[in-house]
């Protein structure tokens, strides 16, 4: 299967957020992360501690590479995707 080659503008805040978040929500999904952003309350049932901490692990890494430096350093000590991703919409 080729790999598909996904590219997104950094959220800088001069990015359109909205439109940031469903090109981000789009590559978590192709990574098979997205899932990771329901919190650990939403772990799909049937999923391992050790596979859930990993999908999250990718989901958050995933986030952090599409910030700016400047954005990034805001948000830099939330450990989960969920909570990342609930500071970037407040």
């Amino acid at each position: 299967m080729a790999t598909m080659k996904l590219d997104i503008e950094k959220f800088d805040r001069s990015v359109n957020f909205g439109l940031w978040q469903v090109k981000m929500k789009a590559i978590l999904i192709q990574n098979g992360v997205h899932k990771a952003l329901g919190g650990i309350e939403k772990i799909p049932e049937g999923t391992s501690e050790a596979k859930w901490e990993e999908m999250d692990a990718k989901a958050l890494s995933a986030i952090q590479l599409c910030l700016s430096n400047e954005v990034l350093r805001e948000v830099v000590k939330e450990e989960t995707s969920k909570c990342i991703w609930d500071k970037l919409e407040s």
